[in-house]
């Protein structure tokens, strides 16, 4: 199994930023990539961000492009969420989660970390 662990989350207001942070422990071997999601009041959860362990290459929701930028410590097994010019529609609970191949689905997720952005 994998366990992801998320900080970082917080209050911050429109146009400030955050650093959030999901450290992997357990058979980290096995994980082919990292992933965020976030899920807003009365909304589904929807992507935000993925990352290879090997490679680095990277993939954003258009919502977040030029916003956000993920990136990785493959020596220290954590992914981070790097959150600029935060809008108060990116208010939601932020979930890290990792994968064993691609096409693969996420099966190891994070207990999730809240991220309001006020107006």
């Amino acid at each position: 199994q994998v366990q992801l662990v998320e900080s970082g989350g917080g209050l911050v207001q429109a146009g400030g930023s955050l650093r959030l942070s999901c450290a992997a422990s357990g058979r980290t071997f096995s994980s082919y990539a990292m992933g965020w999601f976030r899920q807003a009041p009365g909304k589904e959860r929807e992507f935000v961000a993925a990352i290879r362990w090997s490679g680095g290459s990277t993939g954003y929701a258009d919502s977040v492009k030029g916003r956000f930028t993920i990136s990785r410590d493959n020596a220290k097994n954590t992914v981070y969420l790097q959150m600029n010019s935060l809008k108060p529609e990116d208010t939601a609970v932020y979930y890290c989660a990792t994968r064993a191949a691609p096409g693969y689905e996420y099966d190891y997720w994070g207990q999730g970390t809240q991220v309001t952005v006020s107006s």
